[in-house]
């Protein structure tokens, strides 16, 4: 396990490497839900009506839901072990959420938004903040 993890240079914990772990768990769960929930989530949480072509959408959750976990794990990493990247995963959770964002509300809105679509209003100014500190504690 070292060689696919090895630890990086000391960097103490900061707020900007433990909300990383946060997000890291923040992802995870919902990937787990959406992996391995029967319906991936879509109608329990979601909200979407199965009655059409729900295997294509319970399919699409379950994908959306692996790279979740992967992503989630990457950020654990980071943030565990890897504080040095942590700026660089802040820029990169940034523009993920910031997509979702402009997805959801101006590039392909719809008529129903899922819990997600809401919490990317709130996390991307969160993730900018943490961003700013974790940059701000570099210069």
């Amino acid at each position: 396990m070292a060689a696919l993890l090895p630890r990086s240079e000391p960097v103490a914990a900061s707020a900007s490497s433990r909300f990383l772990v946060l997000c890291g768990v923040l992802a995870v769960v919902p990937g787990m839900i959406h992996v391995f929930l029967p319906d991936g989530g879509a109608g329990v949480i979601a909200g979407i009506d199965l009655s059409r072509d729900a295997a294509r959408t319970v399919s699409m959750f379950a994908w959306a839901g692996a790279t979740q976990i992967a992503w989630g794990g990457m950020m654990l990493a980071i943030g565990l072990f890897h504080r040095a990247l942590v700026p660089l995963a802040l820029v990169l959770l940034l523009l993920e959420k910031t997509l979702h964002a402009l997805s959801f509300w101006v590039l392909k809105p719809g008529d129903h938004h899922p819990p997600e679509s809401y919490a990317v209003l709130v996390a991307v100014p969160v993730i900018a903040l943490f961003l700013a500190l974790a940059l701000r504690r570099r210069g």
